[in-house]
């Protein structure tokens, strides 16, 4: 018995012989106060058991020796265990004092409220694959809309947004990849807490596993374990049975006592997680009207900068009109490696080109009949004027050898693959190949195209318009930067919806394609071509903080359900936040780190939010909103570092390398951080705009405010020259945005 009159009871008290390992564990978990973990090593079932403890309305109570590295590196990489918060030991006298000491035994907070539009979390693996389609293919088939947690949108997995995700499901589905590989770690970290919370909250929960792989204890039996396609369809198919019961017997409890930050909502981060409230606190900027106008075929965008939203609210506003036809298409570049690797790495340039563009006309022509077909599956039967033309286009799309199942992403990779396997047998391995149209013509087509697009024609005149919107496709080139290979398959994708969009035209309908694509990834295409300088297109970069601030408070208005659009930020946001932190105003305080980015916005105050509920606050806190800013920071560097090695591959893990700087750098202390962090002498110029590029870093001279990248209209030639001005009274300032995740102090 300890001094404040608990008995703790260690793991192994729990092994009884001949019952299953995990029982004993869990009714440990269920019948105690409160759950000790040591987070120094990860092990999976601890982590299984922390989640679980949590679900069970259980305070998880994390400990963590200070002098052993352990797995920091990864629990830094997963995000959940930070935001959770832990005590550090350095000795065992320090655990007896930290155990014996009070321990707040209140659990943490969660609505029970239930989203029904879309009642599954997703938590996806990092790379996509095989496995992966099917898994989310199939899910999508099933009838039940999901959320998710996907990596290449997302660097850190909170515990909050975890928690409440978990909370506000009717389902969830996880995935255990097994490798050694630290991004396969990371991710079944991730799965293993969140399938924990799942099970403490009862939900329905699906895990996937090779059969290969050795799973932990606590979850050896609960998973589905799978060696082919066919195995996760019907694991998928049975959780989406059990989804169908607990929504039909879920009748939530209301949250007593909940302060205001608990019960408000202000969404997701990510655009895809909030498609089915998006509508309801959109902010209808110039750029949207713009694309909703049809006046633009490409939307450039920054990481973060509101592409996806504006995809979702253009696809929904248009589909509100029967008579539209919107055909929206999120594949990830991932689908066309077979592509990429056993064709267009032998091909010339310019039979490349050919190859792609007829690829790509083929395929948005599939699409579009594909998206008729489905349209007027039922409405062909009852309307005479379009019957024949309905069984005549179906008949020449379902030809032989074509399969017409799945999603896009499944049907984009079994074209690319069944393409990538003929061009195999045809020519083999052989450089520099050249094709003739007509092999082109056999190599890609399946159907008769010039009929399809005749019959197409015909179809549209009882149509009012067709709007074909493209987004995603650059996902699939993280790993090792954008390439000339990617920009031509991009070039020749908007070379073929403006060939659809003319050739459509011409008989008189009204098509659209728009492409929506990272504005780094549009400035590589504009070097490869620079005649695409001239392409109709709208840019997402936000200047004005108070645009961000109407952002939000469409999002506060909508999360308190005010019913009032009259209602103004500056009398909403002091109910929700204090006021000034360190002197400065809060809102400005949090728009001054996000880097003008909407999604930063949302992901500070969340954070922060996550903060103040789990201690049961009224609202926000100075203690509060400075755990949030740091969860924060030390997701942007993570992030950061991902999409600067998207870009620029040399650059990995160089944000790490600014650790204890100063804050203001001179240009030659600039210049030995870059050296230390094994930069090239001749890529050194190239990096630093790099970093004023993407706001890391901005430019102050003798005397002056610092400007970063956003307040120069995103024109980095601005700073360049500035920088180059003022010379050796040049200071190069790290953004106050990635300061508290690098140890750098704000002062002198």
């Amino acid at each position: 018995m300890l001094k404040n009159a608990l008995r703790y009871e260690p793991w192994a008290f729990n092994d009884i012989a001949g019952t299953p390992l995990v029982s004993p564990i869990i009714d440990g978990i269920d019948e105690s106060q409160f759950v000790v973990a040591d987070i120094t090593y990860l092990n999976p079932n601890v982590v299984y058991e922390i989640g679980f403890a949590i679900g069970r309305s259980k305070r998880a109570f994390l400990v963590c020796h200070s002098e052993i590295d352990g797995d920091r590196r990864v629990a830094l990489d997963v995000g959940i265990f930070d935001t959770l918060g832990y005590e550090t030991f350095n000795s065992d006298d320090r655990l007896s004092e930290i155990l014996t000491a009070y321990v707040d035994k209140k659990p943490l907070a969660f609505s029970p409220d239930l989203d029904r539009r879309a009642p599954v979390y997703v938590v996806e693996p990092p790379n996509k694959g095989g496995a992966a389609t099917v898994m989310t293919s199939r899910l999508k088939k099933s009838g039940y809309k999901y959320r998710s947690f996907n990596p290449t949108e997302e660097s850190r997995l909170s515990a909050t947004d975890a928690i409440r995700q978990v909370a506000a499901s009717g389902g969830i589905l996880v995935s255990i990849i097994g490798d050694n590989d630290t991004s396969a770690l990371v991710h079944d970290t991730r799965s293993l807490f969140v399938a924990g919370l799942a099970h403490g909250m009862g939900k329905p929960t699906l895990i996937l596993a090779p059969s290969s792989v050795h799973l932990p204890l606590d979850i050896r039996d609960a998973a589905w374990t799978f060696s082919r396609p066919e195995d996760i369809a019907e694991g998928i198919a049975r959780l989406a049975l059990q989804i169908t019961e607990y929504l039909q017997q879920a009748d939530p409890i209301p949250l007593e006592h909940a302060t205001p930050i608990q019960v408000l909502q202000i969404g997701a981060p990510t655009a895809e997680n909030e498609m089915t409230t998006l509508a309801g606190y959109f902010l209808k900027t110039d750029q949207y009207t713009r694309a909703r106008r049809g006046d633009a075929n490409l939307v450039v965008g920054r990481k973060g900068a509101g592409k996806t939203a504006l995809f979702i609210q253009l696809r929904d506003q248009i589909r509100a009109d029967k008579r539209n036809v919107v055909v929206d298409l999120k594949p990830e570049g991932y689908q066309l490696i077979k592509l990429k690797e056993d064709i267009l790495a032998h091909l010339t340039q310019g039979a490349s080109h050919h190859l792609v563009t007829a690829f790509w006309e083929y395929l948005l022509l599939l699409e579009i009949t594909y998206k008729l077909l489905e349209k007027d599956k039922q409405l062909h039967k009852f309307n005479h004027e379009i019957r024949d033309l309905y069984i005549e286009l179906e008949r020449t799309y379902r030809v032989e050898d074509f399969s017409t199942e799945g999603d896009f992403a499944e049907r984009l990779m079994s074209l690319s693959q069944r393409i990538a396997q003929d061009y195999r047998s045809h020519f083999g391995s052989a450089d520099s190949t050249k094709l003739t149209t007509e092999q082109v013509t056999e190599l890609v087509y399946s159907h008769d195209l010039r009929k399809l697009r005749q019959q197409v024609s015909e179809y549209l005149e009882h149509k009012e318009s067709v709007w074909v919107l493209f987004d995603n496709l650059d996902k699939g080139w993280s790993t090792q930067g954008v390439d000339a290979v990617d920009a031509m398959v991009l070039r020749c994708l908007i070379d073929a919806g403006r060939k659809i969009e003319r050739d459509m035209r011409k008989d008189g309908h009204d098509v659209h394609c728009v492409v929506f694509i990272r504005n780094d990834v549009y400035e590589h295409l504009m070097r490869q071509s620079a005649d695409y300088g001239k392409e109709m297109r709208v840019t997402l970069d936000w200047t004005d903080p108070d645009m961000l601030r109407e952002l939000l408070r469409l999002r506060l208005v909508a999360g308190l359900d005010l019913q009032q659009e009259d209602i103004s930020f500056d009398q909403i946001w002091p109910r929700l936040c204090v006021s000034h932190y360190r002197g400065a105003e809060t809102s400005a305080y949090i728009i001054e780190r996000a880097l003008m980015r909407p999604r930063n916005v949302i992901k500070i105050i969340s954070h922060a939010k996550g903060f103040a509920a789990n201690l049961n606050h009224q609202k926000i806190e100075e203690s509060d909103l400075e755990k949030g800013i740091r969860a924060y920071s030390q997701d942007l560097i993570v992030e950061l570092d991902h999409e600067l090695t998207d870009v620029f591959p040399a650059a990995e893990e160089l944000l790490y390398h600014f650790i204890d700087c100063p804050h203001e750098l001179t240009e030659w202390q600039l210049h030995d951080i870059l050296l230390g962090a094994e930069i090239n002498e001749g890529d050194i110029a190239r990096v630093k705009e790099f970093l004023l590029y993407y706001g890391i870093v901005g430019v102050k001279g003798f005397g002056t405010e610092t400007h970063y990248i956003f307040d120069v209209n995103y024109d980095l030639k601005v700073l360049l020259i500035r920088a180059a001005r003022n010379g050796d009274a040049t200071r190069f300032v790290v953004n106050p945005a990635f300061r508290p995740a690098l140890g750098i102090s704000d002062k002198d």
